[in-house]
């Protein structure tokens, strides 16, 4: 496997952050979601997104780079927006299809996970579409199922869980080295 680094995001890195937002959705949501909403989204407007998510709080962005600088996954937490028993949440977590399966996701996760404590959060959530098949990773993960709801994307309402850890400092202590990885 390529070396990848795990580290806080740069403005300039919103670019790739956003195409790699939009290939993610396309390729897990197809067949989830409508393919009108899934073909309308926009790489440019994301970039925007990221952009300003990025100046304003980069230490709660993380990306996953090659050894030549490439953008092969990302993610980002911050204060729960709607558990009180978990006080942190994990927004996104996405790895490029490409570049599933070979640990660069445990290593985004537990990054975000120490960005969280950190932080003073120190328990998580993090909403997944229920009909996601990534979703498995979180409970090889640990996370157990805490709540769900139905939401709406693209039209349409979609059920979603909410996968929970409810200790992030017991977690993290328990996390071998060789899952954290090189950081920079």
């Amino acid at each position: 496997m390529e070396e990848i680094t795990i580290r806080m995001a740069r403005p300039g890195d919103a670019g790739a952050i956003a195409r790699l937002d939009v290939e993610t959705w396309r390729t897990t949501y197809a067949g989830v979601l409508p393919a009108k909403y899934l073909v309308g989204l926009s790489p440019p407007r994301r970039e925007f997104s990221w952009r300003m998510a990025i100046l304003r709080e980069p230490r709660d962005l993380r990306v996953a780079v090659d050894a030549a600088g490439r953008i092969r996954g990302f993610g980002s937490c911050g204060p729960s927006r709607s558990e009180r028993r978990f006080p942190g949440e994990v927004f996104t977590l996405y790895v490029g299809p490409d570049w599933q399966n070979q640990g660069i996701g445990r290593r985004l996760l537990i990054g975000l996970f120490e960005r969280l404590v950190a932080s003073g959060l120190d328990a998580a959530i993090v909403w997944v579409l229920r009909d996601n098949p990534a979703r498995y990773f979180y409970e090889r993960l640990g996370g157990k199922i805490v709540s769900h709801k139905p939401i709406l994307v693209g039209g349409i309402h979609v059920a979603a869980l909410a996968y929970g850890w409810p200790d992030l400092p017991a977690y993290l202590a328990a996390v071998s080295s060789e899952d954290r990885g090189p950081e920079s």
